[in-house]
């Protein structure tokens, strides 16, 4: 009954149509329900962006947070409440920009929390710039001739620590997502799930795709499963690594 995670009441959402965030939406309840979480054990923090809307079509206690500051509000929830699973939901422009800093020692000092990054690639809710993680030569507001910087790679970030839980999925991938998910809240340390997912109005369109439905395609085509055991993810597939 994951629906009973879900505040049906405050449908239709606000995200643009063929966005990937109500994907994560639909798969983060349907591990949480399969874990038996709900409104007396675990609560979600959510940052500034789209992805930040997501806190408010959960049913349970969530906390908006200021721009950036998703993980120190999570460590500290962790710290007062150690019993609450607290799982964080965040774009990758508020987790690797503003909140890079908060990243990278929440994942050193091995906080048990988990973290579910949004990477669609782009800023999305400000209309299109480039961000942390736009791949280079990506046209987009900020940089109408391409971006010129070369991106964050989430996964060599995460395995620096001494442990970790990194796994990468997308929003086609759909049962691939829910058990990253699922594996990264029984996780008992800092776990943090990359999702690769669709932005087609501020990031799509302008790059060449006529619809989500094209961007889902070429997930598809691209991404593949790595084989289990992999030390390492290559950047065409999708996986599970741990450590510790």
């Amino acid at each position: 009954m994951y629906k009973d995670l879900i505040r049906l009441d405050r449908f239709p959402t606000k995200w643009c149509p063929g966005c990937g965030i109500g994907q994560i939406l639909i798969q983060l309840t349907r591990s949480m329900d399969q874990l038996g979480l709900n409104h007396t054990n675990s609560t979600i923090i959510t940052g500034i962006g789209c992805t930040g809307r997501l806190s408010g079509y959960i049913n349970i206690d969530t906390v908006y947070t200021l721009h950036g500051r998703t993980l120190p509000m999570a460590e500290a929830i962790k710290t007062v409440n150690p019993n609450l699973k607290v799982i964080v939901v965040s774009g990758d422009g508020d987790l690797t920009a503003i909140g890079g800093n908060h990243l990278l020692h929440a994942a050193r000092r091995n906080a048990n929390i988990t973290v579910i990054c949004n990477n669609n690639q782009i800023y999305g809710l400000t209309g299109g710039q480039a961000g942390p993680t736009t791949p280079l030569g990506t046209r987009t507001v900020s940089t109408p001739a391409g971006a010129v910087r070369n991106p964050i790679i989430l996964q060599n970030l995460i395995k620096s620590a001494a442990k970790y839980f990194y796994a990468r999925t997308t929003s086609y991938h759909q049962i691939h997502m829910q058990n990253c998910i699922r594996e990264a809240i029984e996780w008992p340390g800092f776990a943090f799930v990359e999702i690769m997912s669709q932005c087609i109005e501020n990031n799509g369109r302008r790059i060449g795709f006529n619809s989500a439905w094209e961007m889902l395609q070429l997930y598809k085509r691209t991404y593949k499963r790595a084989p289990r055991g992999k030390e390492s993810l290559e950047p065409d597939e999708i996986g599970i690594i741990r450590q510790g």
